[in-house]
């Protein structure tokens, strides 16, 4: 969840009114985001630089951090948060963006080359014209790259931003790709001129661009974008040129995009013309370029058209839990930005045509439609209701009836990872290494290298970590282990385990033991000669995790379920445990 940090005087200018914080975190939560914390500028540069506070009483301007959801790109910055709750509180109406009104011939153009197909082949563009900025704006302005930077265009590989000053440029403007030596210009906040791969050295001393270079440092070409005189506007997605940079005279503006995602490109260059062109001499207006590709197809952007969307009444009511009638609907979707228009369908059921604007980018489906709803509804006046009742699952049932069996014996349950080391199910328990266990492919790390084919290893190391604990210490654990199975279509099986430890000054074999006929007596199963299969026995078992002569398999329905046993003095050793240990596991989907 991003965080947006916004001046509260700014803020509340541009609301129309002052709050108390209390007020204004309970509209937070209102419209569905959260006033994070409150601090003051010098707070925060003395968070940043480690400084011990300086009891100063006039700490500067108080500054809102806001958190707000990741795909609401509308509420990154101060302009966005600030319309869409004052349209909330009904004090505004929804805008109306649109494309000014010129033809392809007058248009600003962008031509695209066939290199930039190589490494970042879409560009999106427009113009804002007779924009007004005074510090605030322009702040605010540049805020909202970076965060939309960090956020929709993954650290600039999926989508970067250029914004030039359009007085200081002349189009028709070209993308292109070239080798980096053919690439001259002065960067942003610089005065000598770079080669491109020089550059690329150059910022690998720079604390925020070096973040970037990795993008397109290693490619024979790098993107870059010139006006007709050969005047480089940028080298996207290191850095602008300083001939365009945009400061506080700067009155048109344009904005281009470079991705590799056309997408993320055109929410992108929405985001930015629709939140500024509030500034514009005509609000709300944003003047369009053309872009020409190699093949000769050239597009006009932006695209600032509505979406419309259907949505049936009964979708909306059914999905909240709370019957509303259509007009409290209508409103509730006008709160959130969102036109809605009431229509019947030949079955006589009722429709919204649902409008979305291009500053929503969120909303894909009917279902964020309703989520906008409940939003603006108030999810505390839905009422409270006990959900239909569901029959749990037969094993999981059964887990729960076996774990209060054992709790009620005096064990105490534990959690342990369901990933494990290769060293931890083989030599660690005294086991040569074969293939049987399911390996993760690219590990991150040597503790997580296999998905555990038993339960010993988790509760062997839980004693180790604890073995300061009074004795005796009494565990089990109630989970799944994999298991490769070529019948199956992902070449490996869930079964659920159940394993018990007893660690004490004695071996505590006959309490194990006496906990297996306990679990056989809970699931009602007898104890028979062996060979019977309709009860259960034991017989002499050869696992080399436990003592030879000290341990036993659990037959069930002629089948091996389990063993139990004293543990092995090599095992405990590798765990570091210094006292001796009984240990049981039995499959208990056998049971089943």
């Amino acid at each position: 969840m991003p965080t947006v940090s916004v001046g509260r005087d700014l803020l509340f200018e541009a609301l129309g009114r002052t709050y108390t914080d209390e007020e204004f975190d309970e509209l937070c939560f209102q419209f569905g985001i959260e006033l994070d914390d409150i601090t003051t500028e010098k707070a925060i540069q003395r968070k940043e630089k480690h400084l011990e506070e300086e009891g100063v009483e006039d700490d500067g301007e108080t500054i809102y951090k806001i958190e707000v959801p990741a795909n609401r790109y509308d509420l990154l910055c101060l302009e966005g948060l600030a319309q869409a709750l004052r349209i909330f509180n009904g004090l505004d109406p929804i805008p109306t963006y649109k494309v000014a009104n010129i033809g392809k011939e007058s248009m600003l153009e962008m031509r695209v080359k066939t290199e930039t197909s190589k490494i970042r082949p879409y560009v999106v563009c427009a113009v804002l014209r007779g924009v007004t900025f005074d510090e605030a704006k322009y702040n605010s302005f540049i805020e909202l790259q970076d965060r939309l930077h960090q956020n929709i265009c993954r650290r600039r590989t999926l989508v970067a931003i250029g914004t030039h000053d359009l007085d200081t440029i002349e189009g028709p403007f070209t993308y292109e790709a070239l080798p980096p030596a053919e690439i001259n210009f002065v960067p942003l906040k610089q005065t000598r001129n770079f080669r491109a791969d020089e550059l690329m050295e150059f910022y690998k001393s720079d604390l925020k661009l070096k973040k970037f270079l990795h993008i397109i440092e290693n490619s024979p070409v790098y993107p870059v974008i010139y006006d007709c005189k050969r005047t480089v506007l940028s080298l996207p997605p290191i850095i602008n040129g300083a001939h365009s940079a945009i400061s506080l005279k700067t009155k048109n503006v344009f904005i281009e995009c470079t991705a590799t995602d056309l997408t993320k490109a055109n929410i992108v260059l929405n985001t930015m013309v629709t939140m500024f062109s509030v500034y514009c001499e005509r609000k709300f207006e944003v003047e369009p370029v053309k872009v020409t590709y190699p093949d000769g197809k050239s597009y006009v952007c932006p695209d600032l058209s509505i979406y419309n969307m259907n949505v049936p009444l009964s979708y909306i009511t059914g999905i909240i839990g709370v019957k509303l009638p259509e007009d409290k609907v209508a409103s509730l979707l006008h709160k959130m930005q969102l036109r809605a228009e009431k229509s019947v369908s030949e079955d006589k059921e009722v429709k919204f045509v649902v409008s979305v604007p291009p500053t929503r980018s969120d909303v894909l489906h009917p279902c964020d439609v309703a989520e906008d709803v409940a939003i603006a509804y108030g999810y505390n006046e839905i009422p409270k209701r006990k959900p239909a009742s569901l029959n749990p699952l037969p094993l999981s049932q059964f887990s729960d009836l076996i774990r209060t069996e054992i709790a009620m014996t005096g064990y105490t349950e534990v959690l342990t990872w369901i990933l494990c080391s290769k060293k931890e199910i083989f030599s660690m328990l005294n086991r040569e290494e074969d293939n049987s266990a399911v390996t993760i492919a690219d590990s991150r790390t040597s503790e997580f290298e296999v998905v555990r084919p038993s339960l010993m290893p988790g509760l062997l190391r839980t004693v180790g970590h604890n073995k300061d604990h009074p004795k005796p210490i009494k565990i089990f654990e109630v989970g799944d282990i994999v298991l490769l199975d070529d019948t199956k279509d992902v070449g490996a099986v869930n079964r659920r385990h159940l394993a018990a430890l007893y660690c004490g000054a004695n071996s505590g074999f006959e309490l194990i033991h006496g906990l297996v006929d306990k679990i056989m007596e809970a699931t009602g199963t007898n104890f028979v000669s062996p060979g019977n299969s309709t009860g259960y026995y034991i017989e002499k078992s050869e696992e080399p995790a436990f003592l030879q002569g000290r341990q036993a398999n659990v037959i069930y329905g002629g089948k091996r379920i389990g063993t139990f046993g004293i543990v092995h003095p090599k095992v405990l050793k590798e765990y570091d445990i210094p006292d001796v240990c009984s240990f049981l596991e039995l499959d208990m989907q056998s049971f089943l």
